[in-house]
């Protein structure tokens, strides 16, 4: 592969991770209309089924089917997922999208600071740092329900679980099929339970049309750009990248939520920004490096 096809390879890869942040983040936001009627719980629950049942048959990875060795960890990333998204959708029931998602993210931010090697790798981290510490102390004027940032935490181990087992599954196994086994291993979490104690509610119309945009957008769209990021980013890029997350989840708290934003909480979002930006640029020339 040439510099220049290379670099454009890179530069798709880092356009697909913010499009699938925020298509993640609006499609949370119209998962929190569905808590009323079927909780995080069958939230969860739909978002992943129906996801599952979509990629299925967009990519019909039955077809060949990945070797014996790939599928522990299919199966570790499917139920890492199911269990990281249902802490996600337990968490914001409690806080803010916003300050949800910040905290989480401190499992990404975790990894890419274990995987810095230059000093300007540090210079986005610091900037991703400094806004989400901005954003952390923002609750709307009250104080953080324990259980709920205990739950983010939770989700953000998740998440930091996700982007490494993820780079492993991006190097065994076909996008397609890695997203779409993914994803059925992670209704295993949550489904089965939801059956049991939601039932019938999961079936009516309303709820089902607005699981399966649930699923469109923070499910199939953004593991599919992210699992064609993982196998053209390194591991800390991708995470420093993600640094736009909180940002994309305030704004689609505003939007969708009406929950107002701070002035430092602007800051934050500008803060973001430039580390995405950032290491937007510092991904591409690392793509084209020679080696």
């Amino acid at each position: 592969m040439t510099e220049r096809a290379a670099g454009r390879l890179a530069l798709w890869a880092v356009l697909g991770v913010i499009a699938g942040m925020m298509s993640f983040q609006f499609g949370a936001g119209i998962a929190k209309s569905l808590f009323s009627t079927v909780g995080p719980l069958g939230a969860t629950a739909l978002r992943q089924t129906l996801a599952a049942l979509f990629l299925m048959a967009l990519f019909r990875p039955w077809r060949n089917l990945p070797e014996r060795q790939a599928w522990k960890w299919l199966a570790l990333f499917g139920l890492n997922l199911g269990v990281m998204n249902l802490c996600f959708y337990l968490s914001f029931q409690r806080i803010p999208l916003g300050i949800a998602v910040a905290i989480e993210f401190m499992g990404p931010l975790s990894v890419a600071v274990w995987n810095s090697r230059r000093p300007i790798d540090f210079v986005w981290i610091a900037c991703a740092a400094l806004g989400l510490w901005l954003l952390l102390p923002h609750a709307g004027g009250t104080a953080l329900d324990p259980i709920g940032v205990a739950l983010a935490i939770a989700a953000g181990v998740g998440w930091a679980t996700y982007i490494l087992v993820g780079q492993i599954v991006a190097k065994r196994v076909p996008e397609g099929q890695a997203v779409s086994f993914g994803v059925a291993f992670s209704c295993l979490v949550s489904l089965p339970v939801a059956l049991a104690t939601i039932g019938v509610p999961l079936f009516e119309p309303k709820i089902l049309l607005t699981g399966l945009m649930v699923a469109l957008l923070s499910s199939a769209v953004p593991y599919t750009l992210e699992m064609f990021a993982l196998k053209r980013v390194p591991a800390r890029t991708f995470s420093i990248l993600m640094s736009l997350e909180p940002a994309l989840a305030a704004l689609s708290g505003l939007i969708l939520l009406h929950e107002a934003l701070s002035g430092p909480q602007w800051l934050a979002i500008g803060l973001v920004v430039l580390a995405s930006g950032g290491s937007a640029l510092t991904a591409k020339r690392a793509q084209i490096a020679p080696q």
